[in-house]
């Protein structure tokens, strides 16, 4: 298969794009900075896999107009480059931002609730490339919870370093869902091959609790990281007043049942060992 990466030198991008080639599969990344993109030629290949997008303004603010030109507007002009191409299959990296003010267990019937410019622009791409799948143009929307690996930037490696800092940490008996990088290139490969269309969540086997990936992270490292429900109490006041808190203690999953596809097949990496090769 030929595919095109949108997103040249991407986390997500070169991840795939390494998995792919290894599995025989002929690669090329796009650098989407810039007007350039649009005399790339797209026809010739099987899929387009559009990973480009920004989380965060460089400058920290929540601007609206920068993440619906760049997650809403330049995803859907992509699409339809590609569609108008006769490109035969489209990957749109999704959010499960779509979901940002949701609580527990998500399910297939969980519905949106994006509140935040970054959640609204995911949704809005979402929908409207979604809406441009036919016959001729298989659409295959993921929405991977937190992605994690090896050199990944945001909330996993700040947690690994906290877990490096303090002797303790608070038992809270969380569950969060996350993906694995390797996990979630072995999904986009399947993804590819079987020519796959519809919405996606991907996610590793099983859930997370954040005091067993801070252990894990400190055992790494040689120290060790005694864990108590002594401070259980403060953390469960402080969660309503803090988002950094309910980030880290607070419980969001997609239900397993959403996440069965390929019989769970992409998931070649279990959970500790995944925590493991990503410190």
């Amino acid at each position: 298969m030929k595919v095109l990466i949108t997103g040249k030198n991407s986390y997500v991008g070169s991840a795939v794009a390494r998995r792919l080639v290894e599995c025989g599969h002929e690669v090329e990344e796009l650098d989407m900075i810039g007007k350039e993109w649009r005399e790339k030629d797209f026809s010739g290949f099987d899929c387009v896999f559009h990973v480009a997008g920004i989380a965060h303004d460089v400058k920290g603010k929540q601007d609206e107009g920068l993440y619906m030109a760049v997650n809403c507007d330049l995803a859907v002009e992509t699409a339809e480059k590609a569609k108008n191409s006769g490109v035969k299959q489209f990957i749109f990296m999704s959010s499960m931002s779509l979901y940002e003010k949701s609580k527990g267990n998500i399910t297939a019937d969980t519905p949106f609730s994006a509140k935040s410019p970054y959640g609204r622009s995911k949704l809005q791409a979402d929908e409207k490339i979604r809406k441009m799948s036919d016959e001729n143009f298989k659409v295959a929307v993921l929405r991977p919870p937190m992605i994690f690996g090896k050199d990944c930037k945001g909330n996993f490696p700040r947690l690994c370093k906290l877990a490096l800092k303090t002797p303790i940490f608070p038992k809270i008996e969380n569950r969060r869902s996350m993906l694995y990088i390797e996990n979630l290139s072995e999904f986009v490969r399947l993804a590819v091959e079987n020519r796959s269309e519809g919405v996606f969540f991907p996610q590793n086997p099983q859930y997370f609790a954040t005091y067993k990936i801070a252990q894990a992270a400190a055992a790494e490292k040689g120290k060790k990281l005694r864990v108590t429900r002594l401070f259980n109490w403060l953390v469960y006041i402080l969660m309503p007043f803090s988002k950094s808190m309910k980030k880290v203690f607070g419980s969001l999953t997609y239900d397993q049942s959403l996440s069965d596809t390929f019989d769970g097949k992409y998931n070649i990496v279990g959970n500790e060992e995944s925590i493991e090769k990503s410190i």
